[in-house]
Formats: structure tokens, sequence, C-alpha cells
């Protein structure tokens, strides 16, 4: 409880956000940048959840100039009531007590993302300072907080005008609990913005970055259907969106279906307007039904065979983009995160609405269903091809006892956790990584030439190449659906290419064979790239490596007229370091910088992947000519 006064027994509060303070993982996932945006997000859910009760059509996010965050919404507002059990105003029951809010009760709301009410007290908790404005029955109310304690009561602070409501909070975190270097990214929370109004038809969400002027608005009248159509946009498309909408025991579902002739799935699920990136039940639902729904149609039409099997999961997911959103009233979560959804009934709940609406898509437009069926048809003979290929290559090393292949140089270290693989551009820098390598722990995997382009390739075809099946077998985990994490010989994968346009193209190739085919790697952290020199300054026998354009311009002005005489060498490529420049300058750990890819927002990856390195020329043409500008280190 607390009170007024202040007395003994609001302590036991204070102790349930001092938890927040003392274990911020169990709340917002840690203190890393990841859970900095989560801080905003828990904000800006319950102005979502507003929305969701009919109530709010307009949100407005401003990252403020001291990094501080004011989100605005024209919902009902926070009541400011005095609550009848705590005996003080209900805003500063919301602010901080945790598990209190308007949505247990089912009075308040009947759709929510913020199950677990602690969302906007633990972001209360987790900041220097918070200032809640609540317009509401034709008043402005003002409290504010000091790392989660109330300063004063909630004073009335002026007159609102009339019909005009809804909640304004400002707060900035606490830098004793978010420790490290961080502030908010504009690009990370423009993607997580998007998400949320497309899986919330009719809301505008407008986002400001007043450090860099920086402004994007989002707003969707065709919701999910044109999410996929976003998503879509630089593939072949084989037929119009398919759009499922159904209520099932006051759970609401929505689905969005279309098929490309891309070869690998993008498939997103929401609960409530969050996004579960681990999926949950609505996904399998979604999946399960489209396989039986194919299946079904393609026995009935004559296009499946008496003598074909029925189509697999895998078969019927090639080239599907989709995007399954429910909206329940009583979620369950597997954590504060809502990383995935554990309700079982909603399985069931989705695979009725996708069935009914899917068999009548496919009733009604034979020609699509033709299509589907067909791709369907083409991706199991494919993957049958793969299964073989994959088989082969896995019954070659047996045969020749599991021996790598010729090219690797590998570490003597047999504790996977302490070991190194450098996949490295060339026989040439092949060659001076193996002089120069510390051959305790690091390997060095020379690839010969690019790489085939996986995001236009199967993986039968990707099976045959020598430089992938070279890559599969150094690394020991297999591929695709015999992926395995567990069978990872190197804790570090380390891309080192050349500084120019070739090396760029090739890095760019290998990160797309491994988000596509091996995900894991980079979701576990395995995956980095080594940033090697761009320049070797020698001026009066002393020498420095330089590893930027920024760094050069620096250290010139640093040195004054003596910048007029230091020797400047441009490294083009890795094999014209010797074995000991390149050990000290990029592969020595206590001396080399290596940048750890990460998937922050799996749809954006998902569109970049398939605009760069997919069939689609013109949205390529107007990434390069928009980018154009910002290009360094390019090779002429």
């Amino acid at each position: 409880m607390v009170t007024a006064n202040y007395d003994a027994t609001s302590i036991q509060v204070l102790e349930g956000l001092e938890a927040v303070r003392r274990r911020p993982g169990m709340y917002v996932g840690g203190t890393d940048i990841k859970a900095l945006h989560h801080l905003v997000y828990e904000v800006v859910d319950n102005s979502i959840d507003e929305a969701l009760a009919g109530s709010c059509d307009r949100i407005s996010v401003t990252i403020n100039e001291d990094s501080s965050v004011t989100v605005e919404d024209n919902g009902r507002g926070i009541p400011v009531d005095i609550h009848p059990e705590k005996k003080i105003s209900a805003l500063t029951v919301v602010m901080t007590v945790l598990h209190a809010g308007g949505k247990f009760g089912g009075g308040g709301y009947k759709v929510s993302g913020g199950l677990h009410g602690v969302g906007v007290s633990a972001v209360n908790a987790l900041s220097e300072w918070c200032e809640v404005e609540v317009r509401r029955a034709g008043k402005v109310h003002f409290q504010r907080f000091e790392r989660g304690i109330p300063i004063g009561v909630v004073k009335e602070i002026g007159k609102a005008k009339e019909g005009v409501s809804g909640t304004r909070t400002t707060f900035k975190f606490d830098t004793t609990i978010f420790k490290e270097e961080i502030d908010y990214r504009f690009d990370t929370l423009v993607q997580r913005f998007r998400e949320m109004a497309f899986v919330t038809r009719g809301v505008t969400i407008h986002l400001m970055d007043e450090r860099s002027n920086r402004e994007m608005t989002f707003y969707f009248e065709g919701g999910i259907t044109s999410f996929v159509r976003y998503l879509n946009r630089n593939r072949q498309t084989l037929h119009p969106v398919m759009y499922a909408e159904k209520q099932v025991e006051g759970v609401g579902v929505e689905a969005a279906v279309q098929y490309t002739d891309a070869y690998t799935e993008s498939v997103y699920s929401f609960a409530n307007t969050i996004n579960t990136i681990d999926g949950g039940t609505h996904m399998t639902g979604l999946r399960t039904a489209l396989t039986r729904v194919v299946n079904d149609y393609a026995r009935k039409s004559g296009l499946l065979k008496e003598s074909d099997p029925n189509f697999t999961g895998d078969d019927t997911r090639e080239g599907l983009t989709a995007i399954v959103s429910i909206k329940h009233p009583d979620p369950q979560f597997e954590s504060q995160t809502k990383v995935k959804l554990m309700n079982p009934e909603v399985q069931t709940y989705v695979a009725q609405a996708v069935v009914e609406a899917f068999n009548t898509f496919l009733d009604e437009n034979p020609q699509a269903a033709r299509a589907i069926i067909q791709k369907c048809l083409t991706s199991s003979r494919a993957r049958d091809a793969a299964r073989k290929a994959r088989d082969l290559v896995i019954r070659k090393s047996a045969l020749e006892s599991l021996t790598l292949p010729g090219k690797l140089a590998d570490c003597s270290e047999r504790d996977t956790s302490k070991t190194e693989l450098y996949i490295v551009e060339g026989d040439s820098a092949g060659g001076s990584a193996k002089q120069g390598r510390d051959r305790h722990f690091q390997a060095i995997l020379p690839l010969r030439g690019k790489i085939l382009n996986t995001e236009r390739a199967r993986l039968d075809k990707i099976l045959g190449n020598n430089e992938v099946k070279a890559l599969i077998s150094a690394l020991g985990t297999g591929i695709g659906d015999g992926f395995d994490l567990t069978g990872l010989r190197y804790n570090r994968i380390i891309i080192m290419t050349d500084a120019d346009v070739d090396g760029s193209h090739i890095r760019t190739l290998l990160l797309t064979f491994f988000f596509r085919y091996m995900p894991k790697l980079i979701e576990e952290g395995h995956m980095y790239i080594a940033q090697p020199p761009l320049y070797r300054m020698e001026i009066k026998k002393r020498e420095r490596y330089i590893y930027s354009d920024a760094e050069k311009d620096a250290y010139i002005a640093e040195l004054g007229k003596d910048g007029e005489k230091a020797t400047i060498q441009r490294y083009k490529g890795l094999g014209e370091m010797n074995p000991q420049q390149l050990w000290e300058t990029t592969m020595n750990p206590t001396n080399r910088t290596l940048l750890l890819v990460n998937i922050e927002d799996a749809t954006e990856a998902d569109r970049t992947f398939d605009m760069l390195m997919g069939d689609a020329v013109d949205p390529r043409r107007k990434f390069i000519q928009t980018h154009a500008k910002r290009v360094r280190n390019l090779d002429i």
C-alpha cells in the first residue's frame, strides 16, 4: 500500500519495485540495448491496449534530446480517482504496484498485450525519473516519480479541452542500472512500431527523434494484408493475399497468406499486437491448417496421385509469406518478454479459421490453387533430392571416417567453447591467415571465389556447391531440417574478407546462407565479422594501423605538420598483409575488433536479404541509388 504520508506500510510496495531494480532481467529481459528498447514497448503497449479497447486512434512517441522518451495517446486516460482498497489515486497504484492495472478483472479491457501488469510500473522502477500527465473528465492531473518513488501526490494542474482525454508519460532510463554506453536506436523502434500499426488496423503511430530530427508515421488501413504485401513487395507472388478473420469463443483470429516464387518461408505471429518471435500455438495452428488444406485440395483435384505421398509441412511452407495475429482476453506467454504464446486452445481456433477461409479461397481461385500445388510439388521433389544429397554428404563423411575438408587448417584445441573458425576469402589471404594464426584455438577455412547465392537456389542445388559443402562439413552442425547446434565445432565463426566491393559481396553471400539455412548460429551469438585495417601509416619509424577514414583524418590532424610526411598504405586485400601483420591487426584477441552479427528484427532482415540477393532488380537499384552517397571505400 502507498499513502500520501509515505509510512511504513508503503515500504512493502516499494520492495516490489526494488525487486525490479535488483533483478531487471525478470521484468524487461536484462540491462542491454534490447531491454532498453523494451522499456519503450511496455509504455506503448498500454496505449495499444487503449486502441484495442476502441478508445484510442493516435499514439505519438518522442525521443527527446536528453534521451528521455515521451509516449502520448488519446485514450481514456489512466483513472486518477481514489482506489477503493489502496485509498490513494489509481494513477499512483498503476505506476508503483506490480500486477496492478485494468486488465485482470475483465472490465477495463477485453484484450490486452500488457498481461502481467508489471509493464509501466517496471519502467517507472528502472527510470531515473518519470512524469505522467493525464487528461480525463475535463481536468489535467500530474504526478512525478524518481526511481519508482512518488514525489508528492497526484495534483490537478489545469483544465482539459472538452472531449479531450489521454495519457502522456515521459521517462528517463536510469544509467545506474543501464550501465553500458547504450542509447535508443531510431531504426529499431521504427521496425517495432511498423509491426504494431500493421496489426492494429486504423491506428496512427508517430515516431519523432529530436536528437537527429528524424520522424516517421505509420497507418495501415489494410492491416495484416498490407503487412504481407509489404513483405512481398520485392518478390514474385503466385496469387492475391488470402485473408481469414474469425471470432471463436471470444478470441479474435486473423491470418493473411500469400505464396511467392521464393525458396524460403517468411511467417510471423502476433498475440495482442506483440510479435511472438518464438511462435507458439497460433503459429502451429496456422501451419497445420495450411498443410491439411493443401493436401486435401491436391487429392480432391487429382493433382496428387494415389501413389504420391502427402506433402509435408516443409513442402507447403516453401515460398510462403504469412502473418497470424490473435487477440485474446487472457493470453498466456512463456515469459514477461512475451516471445512465445502458450494457450493450447488457440491452435484449434486458428486452424478452424484458416481451414475455412483457405478452402473457400482455393475453390474460388482454381488458377491460384494450381500454382500453389505446383509449387509444393516442385518443393517436395527438390526436398527429396536435397535429402539424398545430404545423405550422400553424411555417408561420404562416414566412409572417410568423418574427415574434414582438405582446405581446412584445423586447430588443436578440442574444447569447442574456446575455438574459432575464420572463413577467409581466397587462397593468398588463407595462406597468410594459416601462418599468422594461433594454431592452438584458431582454424582457417579459405573459400575459393564467391559461394553460390543461396537466396536464388533450392537446397538440393546448394548442397551440390563445393564451397558450401566445405562449410557444412567444417562446422559440423548439418543444415536446414537436419541442423543441430550441439554438433558445432567452433564457438566463434568469423567472416574475414577484403575491405573492397568483392569482399563485401562475399560477406553478404555468406550471411545470406547462414541467415536462411543456419539462423541459430546468428541467434545464439556465434557469428562475427572481422575488421581488418584499411590503412597502415608510418612516420619516423612508428607505425599505426587505421580502421576507418574518420580515424585516418583524426590521426593526420593530430600529427599536424608531421602528417604530411606520413607514409600511408591502403590495404585493398588481406593478402597484402604478411602473416605477422594479419595476426597483430585482425586475429590477435587482445588487439582485434570483431563485430557480432545479430538479428534485431527478423522481418526487416528477411526483407533486406530478399531485396539485396533476390531476383527483383528495381528495388536493388533504388536501394543503391538511395545509399550511394553514403558509400565509403569503394574501389574504382
